[in-house]
């Protein structure tokens, strides 16, 4: 388990972690990069949105191996978020706005994903 304060310089720890697990699992480059983006956007998003950088407030993130694949638990100690209604990042309106993009890229990056407890936790899976 990776336990962080909500200081946005922490989100640098998640590269140590995902190479950690690179190497454990002899995962592929492209694998390697899924994983790292969506982790690091979970990560931020909950410094950010979750914790509002408050330094009082963690952010943990849990690692579990089962069979085939790789399960991620990222949970914050904010109040959770509409996860079902988020503006499309790739609606016109929305294309020149800068962020708006972590939600829609874990979704694409992931095997599978999943948001828990009103949205404080996020858990993806990996497919290995």
């Amino acid at each position: 388990m990776l336990k962080l304060t909500s200081n946005p310089q922490n989100v640098a720890e998640v590269e140590n972690l995902v190479d950690n697990v690179v190497l454990k699992y002899q995962l592929s480059p492209d694998k390697k990069g899924n994983i790292l983006i969506s982790l690091t956007e979970a990560v931020t998003n909950a410094i950010r949105h979750g914790n509002n950088y408050d330094e009082n407030k963690c952010v943990e993130v849990k690692l579990r191996k089962q069979r085939n694949r790789i399960e991620f638990r990222i949970s914050d100690e904010g109040n959770g978020f509409d996860y079902d209604n988020l503006p499309d990042p790739t609606a016109p309106e929305n294309i020149c706005k800068c962020g708006g993009r972590g939600v829609f890229l874990m979704k694409a990056l992931c095997d599978e994903i999943a948001f828990k407890n009103n949205g404080s936790t996020v858990e993806m899976c990996f497919n290995i």
